[in-house]
């Protein structure tokens, strides 16, 4: 947004950030805060330090200093981003899913050998293996709202490995080398610790073939589905229902198909419509499996659902942890919410600059990535009230100016990929599961989805 736009925001802006004064130790922290927020919004094209401080007649050292040197909480901010994303979720209008969380991952390419987390590792951003730095993540969508809620560092093993380049680059003691999904993990324990609660949960397959992950969301009894391999090792559940012994061998989802379970099934049509870009339907079956987890089969069953693009002929294998009465649209249209996450990592790193992070400090890294999560929850809020979701008597909501100031970025923000969701009128029938169990389908449903 130019200055103008944002000399509009000014009060807005204000209020949204005056809870986080509590994270800064002193007042001129906040208004170096403020300052550097205000530089994420801009139309700067690079929003790192320098350009920022340049904006803003703020001296380039000064804000240095914020970033790495001055006493305030990232991790607190984080908190208090969570505790009113948690007030906000339950005013937004609900699509029949309620609330969604959406775990990924994203990448930056970096040069050189002192950034934190740096390494040869497989970059998103670039499709193949090069030098940069991943970063995990927790986002959250209702309807078409959408937002992140958390993000920290991937440290390779090599790192780890290394306490003194961990030093260097402040990485605080004692870090140790955590798989991306237990990573994951702690983002679900940290955001269920500031009272949000997720109606369901979607991944990618590289979570999903991560037994140790699908078996952690099962202890805290989140439901999920989440995309896995067609690799996935699994057996198809028997009517007695009884949990084979560990010399059972398993197949691969892609072999499960064969399976009378499936194959007695007609498929179930759902059609994906979406705002900008022509329908898609998935033909979808699905049937009751165990899961080879650490050399032995899971003491419960996942359903395995099998999706088809009816067009292009594109499989995907999706397991879940819903109960036998779940509806199999439900689990479809949830599964497929993933396109929110991806969108908010376009948004944070074309308007927020969340890739432009330039110094050798892992405070400043994460303080940078904290105040990027905050202006993107701040857009998407006053997407929302652009939206005309809530009336003018709303606190905040007849602002003046608000709605130029914040056009441009709304747009970004608004998601205009946003699709709803329709079942096709075919039911699919009880399968032959313990219990005689089923997937049941629903009528018409309204969702919010891409592909």
């Amino acid at each position: 947004m130019t200055e103008e736009q944002l000399d509009g925001l000014g009060p807005v802006l204000d209020e949204f950030l005056r809870p986080y004064l509590f994270c800064c130790g002193y007042t001129q922290t906040f208004a170096h805060l403020h300052t550097y927020c205000r530089g994420l919004l801009s139309d700067l094209p690079r929003k790192s330090v320098e350009p920022i401080a340049s904006a803003s007649g703020t001296a380039v050292r000064t804000l240095q200093e914020f970033l790495r040197d001055h006493q305030w909480q990232h991790a607190q901010a984080l908190q208090q981003l969570q505790r009113h994303v948690a007030a906000t979720l339950p005013l937004l209008p609900d699509d029949g899913l309620g609330n969604v969380g959406l775990v990924d991952e994203t990448s930056a390419a970096k040069s050189g050998t002192k950034t934190p987390g740096v390494a040869r590792q497989y970059l998103g951003c670039l499709g193949k293996v090069d030098n940069g730095i991943v970063t995990v993540h927790l986002g959250v969508c209702k309807g078409r709202y959408k937002t992140l809620l958390d993000a920290e560092l991937y440290l390779p093993q090599e790192w780890a490995a290394d306490p003194q380049r961990c030093k260097q680059a402040g990485i605080p003691k004692g870090t140790k080398y955590r798989p991306k999904w237990q990573i994951a993990l702690e983002e679900l324990d940290r955001a269920r610790e500031a009272g949000i609660e997720l109606d369901w949960l979607t991944f990618d397959e590289e979570y999903g073939k991560a037994p140790g992950f699908v078996r952690g969301l099962d202890d805290t009894k989140q439901p999920f589905v989440g995309e896995v391999p067609k690799s996935l090792s699994c057996l198809a559940a028997r009517p007695h229902g009884q949990r084979p012994g560990s010399s059972v061998k398993g197949r691969r989802a892609d072999e499960v198909r064969p399976d009378p379970a499936f194959q007695k099934q007609p498929w179930h049509k759902v059609r994906l419509s979406r705002q900008t870009l022509a329908a898609q339907v998935w033909e979808v079956k699905a049937t009751q499996v165990w899961q080879m987890q650490d050399g032995e089969w899971s003491e419960r069953t996942y359903w395995l659902i099998w999706a088809r693009n009816v067009e292009t002929g594109e499989e995907k294998y999706f397991l879940s942890n819903a109960p036998a009465e779940a509806k199999l649209e439900t689990l479809v249209r949830a599964a497929f919410c993933r396109w929110n996450v991806e969108h908010g990592f376009r948004v944070g790193k074309s308007e927020l600059g969340f890739t432009h992070y330039e110094g050798r400090s892992y405070t400043g890294l994460m303080r940078h990535q904290t105040l990027c999560l905050l202006m993107l929850t701040f857009v998407a809020d006053h997407t929302e009230r652009l939206r005309g979701e809530k009336s003018g008597s709303d606190d905040g909501a007849g602002v003046q100016r608000v709605e130029p100031a914040m056009r441009g970025m709304a747009g970004a923000g608004a998601g205009d990929e946003s699709s709803s969701a329709q079942a096709l009128e075919h039911r699919l029938p009880p399968a032959s599961e313990p219990g005689g169990t089923r997937v049941a389908t629903e009528a018409s449903p309204q969702a919010k989805n891409a592909a």
